[in-house]
């Protein structure tokens, strides 16, 4: 027997009306900033996630589905988005048709990590990206809106952490300090640190290792190293949170360790998925667009985990959608006539309504049992007496009401079952 691949499964139809009730509130609240949907190929040149992504980076590395097409071009399923939007922004010149391009997506994203709850080798994640303003409020803009899909979704045990990475001049002035400090402490430093201290030395804070923690703790904070115009566009950012009732807290060793990243960097946690809480993070990127070959274009964005923000609803129980209901079940009483049911079935669906009806040629026992199954508001019986008198049944499967119409005046019984 085929099963699905490690890391990988299946969306049921059962969950589907979870997943769509996300994307809902996902797309209402993107719609009320102006941000408007872009959707891009499953899968890019490698080229561009080396260098929109890293070459140090665990995803470049190690996590990348990377295969030669027929052309011997390598190419790669998308791992994250942000490289793919930025490359679409630059390839049809989106910047000459407006002056800010506030863009959203919901896509599906592949990496090959370890599975972990809440997290697979094909995963779906939802983001924005702003690209073309510098100003600190759309850096607030991009917390705010992550919050507010979060709180509309019910979720409680939620926390804003921000941090600033200042401008890249500070930052290289601060990673030689950063260097100076862990020279003393190389040797404890765990191998995967040791690596990251020549190639991507901010990414030691991110280690999970105990060793490695013990060491990070009172290492220099970039934030206490920062040029003053960098403090001032944190500021505004925390004044623009606190006018939104945002609440947050600024943790220091929140960073991203790419060169192109600049000023703030945020993550939306919650208790409630595990060890690994992190619903969604981003930041600000001024340096992107020039890396991967367009103009200098300021740009901020965030990408969110849709599998574990699902994970943290189903924790807190606050997707209470309820059953699934079609809203018409046609019984047919005499076999003869399944051709009128059927008939009768595909013109009301045309109306409007959903409706199924019997293609097992079962009892009319078993017709009743499907019906209960599927939650029909309403049964209508086809045949019998009623039927040779021209008349069709049409029952309220909750309150048990009957009325007797005309069996070929379907407006009426449509209105009725509306109605209702």
């Amino acid at each position: 027997m085929i099963k699905a691949i490690t890391g990988t499964r299946d969306i049921l139809p059962s969950d589907i009306p979870k997943w769509k009730y996300l994307e809902n509130v996902v797309s209402n609240v993107f719609a009320n900033f102006n941000y408007k949907e872009i959707r891009t190929p499953v899968f890019e040149e490698t080229a561009l996630f080396a260098r929109g992504i890293g070459e140090a980076t665990d995803i470049v590395s190690k996590e990348m589905y990377t295969f030669l097409d027929r052309s011997e071009t390598s190419v790669t399923l998308k791992p994250e988005m942000t490289a793919g939007v930025v490359r679409a922004f630059i390839e049809h010149s989106l910047d000459k048709k407006l002056s800010i391009n506030k863009l959203y997506y919901i896509s599906p994203m592949f990496r090959q990590e370890r599975p972990q709850a809440g997290r697979f080798r094909q995963f779906h994640q939802f983001g924005a990206e702003a690209l073309g303003s510098n100003d600190p409020m759309l850096d607030a803009e991009m917390i705010i809106m992550a919050y507010d899909i979060f709180k509309q979704l019910g979720l409680k045990n939620l926390i804003v952490k921000i941090n600033s990475l200042g401008v890249p001049e500070s930052r290289e002035n601060y990673k030689l300090i950063l260097k100076k400090y862990l020279q003393n402490h190389f040797d404890q430093l765990t191998q995967e640190s040791k690596k990251r201290f020549e190639t991507n030395i901010l990414r030691i804070f991110d280690s999970k290792e105990e060793q490695d923690q013990k060491i990070m703790e009172n290492a220099p904070l970039l934030i206490e190293h920062l040029d003053n115009d960098s403090l001032e566009h944190f500021d505004k950012v925390k004044q623009a949170l606190l006018a939104s009732c945002i609440p947050f807290e600024v943790d220091p060793k929140l960073v991203r360790g790419l060169d192109y990243y600049s000023h703030t960097t945020f993550e939306v946690v919650s208790g409630s998925v595990g060890a690994q809480s992190s619903l969604c993070g981003g930041g600000r990127y001024n340096l992107l667009v020039k890396e991967l070959g367009g103009g200098d274009v300021p740009g901020v964005g965030f990408a969110a985990g849709m599998e574990r923000i699902l994970l943290a609803c189903e924790n807190e129980k606050t997707l209470n959608l309820g059953e699934e209901k079609i809203d018409l079940y046609i019984v047919s009483l005499d076999k003869n006539l399944t051709y009128f049911a059927f008939q009768t079935a595909i013109n009301m669906r045309r109306s409007g309504l959903s409706v199924e009806t019997d293609y097992l040629a079962r009892s009319v026992k078993a017709q009743m049992r499907e019906a209960n199954k599927l939650n029909a508001k309403y049964v209508l019986f086809i045949g019998g007496d009623e039927f040779l008198k021209g008349q069709v049944v049409l029952k309220n499967m909750t309150g048990s009401e009957q009325n007797n119409f005309a069996k070929d005046d379907l407006n009426k019984i449509t209105d009725k079952i509306r109605g209702s």
